[in-house]
């Protein structure tokens, strides 16, 4: 497993690229924006994508979207929440893409093939209503719902400050301490840190 991580975006937003290094096909998660940089890499890497991963749907995490999918022409996975979101349209969340019948909604404990990884969908509201993790051997995903030594914000619509708690404790801390933590903005860190350290939990 080969994972590229690439900020993107007005709000340097990671985005991953994640690819199977035996059959070498991959996916990227929250393209937040820099789209032509973001093709540039993917094409670095001879992979063939498979598909788009969505952590949640704020603009600084979908930016991109649309003109991936449009490039390699592959479905997009997103809890649905979110996506009721995106659909009204402004303020904190992106606009929808034009969708297709092979995007995909997502919920808690799906498991997602690539390749010969796994990838397990585990549900975290509260940053937004569809908050997603994404937990693929060593590595869990958490975009903005877990940060090194902090959390994601809830003072935008659909946040929810006790919900992402109770969702962090419960779901997260509840993962083997060597497991690492990549989140949606700066630094890693890993789950032996975040509950020994982490000032709001």
């Amino acid at each position: 497993m080969k994972i590229k991580r690439i900020p993107a975006g007005i709000y340097g937003a990671n985005c991953y690229i994640l690819f199977e290094e035996d059959t070498r096909v991959g996916c990227v998660i929250d393209p937040g924006g820099d789209e032509d940089i973001l093709i540039k890499e993917i094409d670095k890497t001879n992979i063939e994508l498979k598909f788009i991963l969505l952590t949640h749907g704020h603009i600084d995490h979908v930016g991109a979207v649309e003109a991936i999918k449009d490039e390699y022409e592959i479905p997009v996975y997103i809890d649905k929440r979110d996506k009721e979101f995106m659909k009204q349209g402004g303020g904190v969340f992106g606009s929808l893409w034009n969708s297709d019948l092979e995007d995909k909604d997502i919920e808690d404990g799906d498991v997602i093939t690539l390749g010969n990884l796994n990838i397990k969908c585990i549900s975290t509201p509260g940053h937004t209503p569809g908050g997603m993790c994404f937990l693929v051997n060593n590595v869990v995903f958490t975009g903005d719902t877990l940060f090194h030594g902090s959390i994601g914000r809830t003072d935008f619509p659909g946040g929810n400050y006790k919900e992402l708690i109770h969702n962090i404790k419960t779901k997260l801390m509840v993962l083997q301490d060597d497991i690492i933590v990549l989140p949606g903005h700066e630094s890693e860190s890993n789950i032996k840190f975040e509950r020994e350290h982490n000032p709001f939990l």
